[in-house]
């Protein structure tokens, strides 16, 4: 690689090598400024920040020449401090010292590249004012745990420090007095009707935007599921997930490891819809555009009141959805 500093530190340069001739722009790109992951450059390039022999480019399919001069604007970093937005939440519990929110789908809890605004935390921000916990760092005042984005459910959230610190080691240590349960639609059904998942989870060394349950390495993770409902054809079936540990996508990575990975899951479940299901099933699971995962239950030991807290999150409306059109209905909301 022929790797160039411009005089402007905002700015980075590469010169396409005879090596680089014919290959897609946004992977010899990747290549060339590794400090950069690919979709922060995939962002930039898209947003117009890209010029190829001084012309803009956004094309990321475009074929690399030999000799192709490239140069990426590294636009000013957008400040720490998220600001507060006025963003209804579904609030499940509240006092003065914490509150249990039922998260949508779709919502990011924190602030980060390419979601700065919308989030959790702007509309808790405005919500509880000044009060807000800032012990998690100033972007991600008052959060204790999290869901994926597109995992929707009860979270809890401290209101100001002494809870926060409080409710941490409440969830990092003392797993008897939490309780977290979810609800999972998932392809096929467990040879047991019900058990532990035991497995280290860390980063899959085949994919970067996957979690694997690892032989060596990793953090212990256990998972405790039981089968709530299944399909005649044992197509598909209703599980529901208790965390004893809680690991980035540790449900899906878990489910997937004994064969059962969730209904529309993006990133680890794959389609399996066949001429078995009705055109219907189709349709509805085919819109359905993330994992049928929602967190039900939550319960703790309030920290300052010692009162046991328990909350259950109903279950939103597409995916009760996804759970009648494949026959798994169990009377749950």
């Amino acid at each position: 690689m022929n790797m160039h500093s411009g005089t402007n530190p905002d700015h980075l340069k590469y010169i396409a090598t005879r090596e680089d001739g014919g290959a897609r722009l946004d992977k010899i790109l990747a290549n060339a400024w590794p400090e950069q992951s690919r979709s922060r450059i995939k962002n930039l390039i898209e947003d117009g920040h890209l010029m190829l022999n001084g012309t803009q480019i956004t094309k990321m399919s475009h074929k690399v020449k030999t000799g192709d001069r490239f140069t990426l604007a590294i636009p000013p970093a957008v400040p720490a401090d998220p600001i507060a937005e006025e963003i209804a939440l579904d609030i499940l519990y509240e006092d003065d010292d914490l509150l249990v929110i039922n998260k949508a789908a779709g919502m990011v809890v924190h602030p980060a590249a390419g979601n700065q605004s919308g989030t959790l935390v702007n509309a808790l921000l405005a919500h509880c004012g000044d009060s807000l916990s800032g012990i998690g760092g100033v972007k991600r005042p008052g959060i204790v745990h999290r869901l994926d984005k597109d995992t929707s459910g009860a979270m809890v959230v401290a209101k100001n420090d002494a809870t926060h610190r409080a409710l941490s080691t409440l969830f990092s240590e003392d797993k008897e007095n939490i309780e977290r349960a979810y609800i999972a639609v998932v392809w096929g059904v467990p040879r047991q009707c019900e058990g532990n998942i035991e497995g280290n989870i860390g980063r899959s060394p085949r994919s970067r935007k996957k979690m694997a349950v690892l032989r060596n390495g990793g953090k212990p993770a256990l998972t405790h599921y039981k089968v709530l409902a299944r399909r005649d054809d044992s197509l598909a079936s209703l599980i529901e997930c208790r965390l004893a540990t809680g690991r980035t996508h540790q449900i899906r990575v878990h489910m997937t490891h004994i064969g059962h990975s969730l209904v529309c899951d993006p990133v680890y479940g794959g389609n399996r819809l066949t001429s078995k299901f009705n055109p219907q099933v189709h349709d509805i699971l085919n819109g359905f555009e993330k994992q049928a995962l929602h967190a039900r239950t939550l319960g703790f030991l309030h920290p300052k009141t010692g009162d046991y807290v328990l909350t259950k999150a109903p279950i939103p409306l597409d995916l009760q959805q996804v759970i009648t059109c494949l026959d798994l209905p169990i009377g749950i909301a």
